[in-house]
């Protein structure tokens, strides 16, 4: 009975735990996308990997430096982004977040609206979980 007790006791502290890593890595999922809509570099350095490899559904691959560069100078205008469909994988120390993205842009002052799906690769660091890639493809 008490190997049963203890058993039962590890796998709640198991789910706690595993819920807890989904809620923070959701977390950052939602504070990139806040500073997507409005930058600031100090926070965006914070949380990216300086290895970052950012790819576009155009086929275009920026670095850290590009990608921020990018939203910091309004090449990347985001005006408002929702994200939908939300799937979180927790593997270890890396996390694998899928979401569809509906986007209103104002890119070089010409307003748009995208919608992609979108790969976002995280890893767990001392200092939380940094975003290491990401990969969009366009909604057939």
């Amino acid at each position: 009975m008490i190997k049963k007790i203890l058993i039962f006791s590890g796998l709640i502290l198991f789910a706690n735990f595993s819920f807890a890593q989904k809620k923070e890595v959701e977390d950052a999922v939602t504070r990139l996308t806040e500073l997507m809509v409005s930058p600031d570099s100090a926070a965006l350095d914070k949380m990216i990997l300086h290895n970052l490899s950012y790819g576009h559904s155009s086929g275009k691959v920026q670095t850290r430096q590009e990608f921020i560069h990018s939203l910091l100078s309004g090449e990347s205008d985001f005006v408002d982004i929702n994200l939908t469909d939300q799937t979180v994988i927790i593997h270890g120390k890396t996390a694998l977040v899928r979401h569809t993205l509906n986007a209103k842009t104002n890119d070089k002052n010409v307003p748009g609206d995208v919608k992609l799906y979108i790969l976002l690769i995280w890893t767990k660091e001392k200092a939380g979980w940094k975003l290491l890639g990401r990969q969009a493809v366009k909604v057939p």
